[in-house]
């Protein structure tokens, strides 16, 4: 582009996703010494203390030296997620290389003679929703690539690529009936009180997310210039078309096993994370992981060495992303470090005592909204805040299990968006959208999202729900 006197005017070009979150990082530094730092009481037991809050009368600020040195603590507190999210992304790697995916979509397109994309991408979607429901953790990042292939196939973008994979098992995890076990441990209510109740408001939820991303492809096939990817390069006709080769294409046995194979791991996963030992879940996870990644590649004819080189390539597309996971999290460590982390709950929260019971619930989600994407592990952040929110709760005489919810409504939706979510950002680098590409397209959805959850919260409030079934 050239302006008035002829030159040639560079145009802004986003960072590399590296720079971005070393700028937040550094950010975090500067906000240790603005920030007035504070700490809430521990108990004997080292249970946070939420009544109990003081600020230290004195800064404790983390150094930009500090902050780049708290990016090994980062991967280290991180590291069982890292090899996890590299051993699924190998595996998955070796799954694509079978191609049975791909005949699977070729033949399921052309039965449809083209007719079939609602239901497909309607399919898909449920079905990835489900597995964030049930299964969902930042491993989950590894089934993005099948994500992009979808939507090769039906000539869409990569951001339906996402939509289908991201966006669903997200939206799944956010509302999902199992996820708001430790909150509920915490609160002192019965484990996975309410399911059924859960189960109805997620499919709600799927239904809501899934008309959304209709939408979107609704509007990119009318008019490819309507792309959030369009000003990127992307056209329909540069992807494969799926009806060329599919009318040779059927599914052999080894086909179809290695496809229950796939699907088969995560509902066992899905199963041993409700009934088995929860610390041992990402051991069995890589575990079962390479060993299905083995049989699918000898089902599929392919040679030890061969089996053996698509496994390691896989480990290495997974590394940066892995990096990524490790760096969020020293986001985290900067904010505790600096003692401001607590302070920024603290304030945030205050104002909840202010606002009525019928409203205060749906502050609550707000207010968990907002602290969330500083705060990314669901575990940690129900540690820090339950102890907060329940007296406060107790105080406004709402149900326990409103407050749960109010809980997994704040902490599910603004994953979605988070820049410091590494399944997020990590998730949208392996499909090469940059983040405000993602965030132009999902921060709509995601406000949509909070909006029904805030009314159907407090709906629930006022009729006096308690999550019997």
């Amino acid at each position: 582009m050239k302006n008035a006197k002829g030159k040639v005017k560079k145009q802004f070009k986003m960072p590399h996703l590296l720079w971005i979150m070393m700028g937040i990082l550094l950010l975090c530094s500067i906000l240790t010494y603005i920030i007035p730092a504070g700490q809430f009481a521990m108990a004997e037991d080292g249970k946070l203390l939420g009544d109990q809050f003081q600020f230290l009368g004195y800064q404790t600020p983390v150094n930009p030296l500090q902050a780049i040195l708290q990016i090994m603590p980062g991967l280290q507190g991180s590291a069982a997620v890292i090899f996890v999210v590299m051993v699924s992304g190998a595996s998955i790697e070796v799954f694509l290389e079978t191609k049975c995916f791909d005949r699977f979509l070729d033949f399921s397109l052309y039965k449809m003679q083209g007719k079939g994309d609602i239901l497909l991408i309607s399919v898909m979607f449920f079905l990835m929703g489900y597995l964030g429901a049930f299964g969902g953790s930042d491993a989950l990042i590894a089934i993005i690539p099948i994500g992009i292939l979808f939507a090769n196939k039906l000539k869409l973008d990569p951001i339906v690529g996402l939509g289908v994979s991201l966006f669903a098992t997200q939206v799944g995890f956010g509302t999902g009936p199992t996820k708001q076990f430790v909150t509920q441990g915490l609160m002192g209510t019965k484990i996975y009180g309410g399911f059924f109740s859960r189960f109805l408001i997620m499919n709600i939820f799927l239904v809501v997310g899934l008309i959304m991303l209709l939408s979107y492809v609704k509007r990119i096939r009318k008019n490819p210039e309507k792309s959030i990817m369009y000003a990127s390069g992307w056209r329909p006709e540069i992807a494969k078309d799926a009806q060329e080769d599919t009318k040779t294409t059927t599914l052999s046995w080894k086909d179809v096993v290695n496809l229950v194979l796939f699907f088969g791991q995560f509902v066992a996963i899905t199963i041993y994370g409700l009934v088995g030992d929860s610390s041992q879940l990402f051991a069995v996870m890589a575990s079962l992981m390479l060993v299905v990644a083995i049989v699918q590649g000898l089902l599929a004819g392919m040679s030890a060495d061969d089996i053996g080189n698509t496994f390691s390539k896989g480990l290495a597309n997974m590394a940066f992303v892995g990096f990524i996971i490790g760096l969020a999290r020293s986001v985290s460590l900067v904010l505790t470090a600096g003692n401001v982390l607590h302070t920024i709950v603290y304030v945030v929260t205050l104002p909840l005592l202010a606002l009525p019971r019928w409203i205060s619930s749906v502050g609550m989600t707000l207010v968990i909204a907002l602290i969330n994407p500083i705060i990314p592990s669901a575990t940690s952040k129900a540690a820090i805040l339950v102890p907060i929110i329940k007296p406060i709760g107790e105080v406004l005489q709402l149900h326990p299990e409103i407050i749960v919810q109010a809980f997994q409504f704040g902490d599910g939706f603004s994953n979605i968006v988070s820049p410091l979510l590494g399944w997020t950002i990590g998730g949208i680098a392996m499909a090469n959208v940059s983040y405000p590409q993602w965030l132009k397209w999902a921060l709509p959805k995601v406000l949509t999202l909070v909006v029904i959850a805030c009314v159907m919260i407090f709906l629930l409030t006022t009729v006096g729900w308690t999550f019997i079934i």
